[in-house]
């Protein structure tokens, strides 16, 4: 039996414990209360009253992958080298036996140390304390060195200075360097996007930083337990391209070599898929290595391809030719009269490329034997505010659906300005001039039985969340008929079998469809065409009963080769690694002989 006695003491500790009990819970709460709940107002008292610092949480710029996923450009850590001039001009120092103070390394010692792992000049590191510290005895801050890779700043930190300090900055590495570079693009020293889709793409590359918030004791080292992320870093978004890496790196080293052997100024090869008008290859000679963009000309970092319109040349030829079929201005059938030169009506004077006597041309023999004279007896039955309609429906007259930095629109002068020499040359690609894309997606137009796709070098952006935007549009526009695109198809395919190009261009099984083009080149100090300086094009796709890709090689005035058929040996191998890079099924039949002459 508990008596009143026993009963009073444990009353008093139970009511002592619930007491406690209830204090512990009020601190909980407030701890709750003030650590999570309200952290963020709080944070923001302390900051004002002077008693927590805070630092950066640095954001990773998104990657550039192309369309297998292969990366292309990337972050990484990249450190400043930071140090105390004051402490490192003293060496590294210890006490003996005695407690006296004596130096065990100069700073002419540790400097040479430091040079040997950033690749400096140790005179020049010991340089940079010994002159802050004559500038100032109390120096307390000197740059040695910026953005060290990973692993320097961990052979740095191995040594174990305490006047080094590495400050974090990121970094942006692109692993097969040239390839696609004119492409890519590159940032600057201070990550800021200077070209190509590095700058176009920056809202899908771009990070947002972060920031944490910290106690510091008296010591300013970060109180245990006093972090709070007040604001989150967030990573930038994965931009995938339409270009095929390794594709990507044959081609730039064969244009390389078809640059160098034709003595041009530079070229270009670019490669666009038939059916959606991606582009799977766009490589140019000389281009820009976007991790050392300063080892290269100004005028070669950008896209040439892209930002340099030239006059097409007899490449034009096949789009005058689908414009006639298309209009119904003359058909298949139609036949002209055409010497190998003529003045024709407004006393314009058109010649082709070799003497010959009157030939009663088909439209296809004017395409084969490349005859300026004839289609321009072609051009004549169209009139000009069609052909102009149709030039616009063909993309030929405005920038590409990629909207690459710098890019060009063409030149094509107002029409309603034209003389008659200039509408007869514009049907055979003078007087007009057009980007090496534009020209591309011309061709693809008619390789896609006639709807033009637009092109695109972007397959999407990924966001860190997940989120895909940026994917192309896959709608395509209706420029001429199926039956029209056919038609020239086939005349493209006869310039592939009859023409003067016919062994160099051929591909065993398959059947491939072509035009060569050869443009005059301006001068752009006086206006007025150079003398013996030429673009030269061969375009064309295949198989040409299915086509697939379209390929385009281009040269800007080749000094060994000054024809079209500079173009030929690239053309054929680039187009050759096509199909076998996309393993495409060889044509089940052969290509049907056109007649050239009525």
């Amino acid at each position: 039996m508990t008596t009143s006695l026993t009963r009073s003491p444990r009353r008093r500790t139970v009511i002592a414990l619930g007491v406690v009990l209830v204090v512990l819970i009020a601190f909980v709460v407030r701890l709750v209360d003030i650590q999570v709940v309200n952290a963020r107002e709080h944070v923001d008292d302390s900051l004002a009253m002077g008693m927590q610092d805070s630092r950066t949480i640095y954001g990773s710029r998104g990657s550039i992958v192309d369309e297998n996923g292969v990366t292309l450009a990337a972050s990484v850590n990249r450190y400043d080298v930071d140090i105390d001039p004051k402490l490192a001009a003293q060496g590294l120092t210890d006490r003996d036996d005695s407690g006296n103070v004596e130096v065990t390394q100069t700073w002419s010692q540790i400097a040479a140390q430091i040079a040997g792992i950033t690749g400096q000049d140790p005179a020049d590191v010991e340089k940079i304390v010994t002159d802050a510290v004559a500038a100032n005895p109390d120096s307390r801050w000197a740059n040695v060195a910026k953005r060290v890779s990973t692993e320097q700043y961990r052979a740095l930190a191995a040594l174990g200075l305490p006047f080094l300090s590495f400050p974090p900055q990121a970094g942006r590495i692109y692993p097969d360097g040239a390839v696609a570079g004119n492409l890519v693009g590159f940032v600057g020293s201070d990550g800021e996007p200077l070209a190509g889709l590095e700058s176009a793409d920056n809202a899908c590359l771009a990070s947002q930083n972060g920031k944490v918030v910290f106690q510091q004791g008296r010591d300013g080292n970060v109180l245990p337990g006093t972090e709070v992320e007040t604001e989150p870093a967030v990573d930038g978004g994965t931009l995938k391209l339409t270009i095929d890496r390794d594709l990507q790196w044959y081609l730039s080293q064969l244009i390389a070599e078809q640059v160098q052997n034709t003595g041009s100024l530079r070229g270009t090869i670019t490669v666009v898929e038939a059916k959606t008008g991606k582009i799977r290859a766009l490589a140019e000679y000389p281009t820009v290595d976007p991790n050392d963009p300063t080892s290269t000309p100004a005028d070669d970092r950008g896209s040439a391809a892209f930002g340099n319109p030239n006059e097409p040349g007899s490449t034009m030829k096949a789009i005058t030719a689908a414009i006639g079929l298309d209009s119904g201005a003359f058909t298949a059938d139609t036949t002209v009269t055409a010497s190998g030169s003529e003045t024709l009506p407004g006393d314009a004077r058109v010649s082709d490329s070799f003497s010959h006597g009157a030939n009663n041309y088909t439209l296809t023999g004017v395409l084969i034997d490349s005859s300026n004279v004839g289609i321009s007896k072609f051009g004549e039955m169209i009139p000009l505010d069609t052909r102009v309609s149709y030039l616009e429906k063909f993309g030929l007259t405005q920038q590409t659906g990629v909207d690459f930095p710098g890019e060009s629109s063409g030149i094509m002068r107002d029409p309603s300005q034209w003389d008659k020499q200039t509408f007869y040359n514009t049907t055979f690609g003078q007087g007009i001039s057009v980007t090496v894309p534009q020209l591309a997606g011309a061709y693809q137009t008619i390789a896609n039985g006639g709807v033009r796709m637009p092109l695109s070098l972007v397959e999407g952006c990924t966001a860190a969340d997940g989120t895909v935007t940026d994917v192309p549009d896959a709608q395509g526009t209706r420029v001429v008929s199926e039956a029209a695109a056919r038609q020239v198809s086939l005349m493209l395919e006869n310039v592939a079998t009859q023409g003067t190009l016919a062994k160099q261009v051929e591909i065993p099984g398959y059947r491939v469809a072509i035009k060569t083009g050869t443009g005059e080149k301006t001068d752009p100090q006086t206006g007025a065409y150079k003398g013996d300086a030429y673009f030269t094009t061969m375009i064309g796709f295949a198989p040409a009963d299915d086509p697939q890709y379209v390929v385009e090689v281009n040269l800007d005035e080749p000094r060994t080769v000054k024809s079209s058929a500079a173009t030929a040996p690239a053309f054929q191998k680039a187009l050759t690694q096509v199909l076998k890079t996309y393993r495409v099924i060889p044509s089940g039949t052969t290509t049907p002989e056109l007649p050239k002459f009525g």
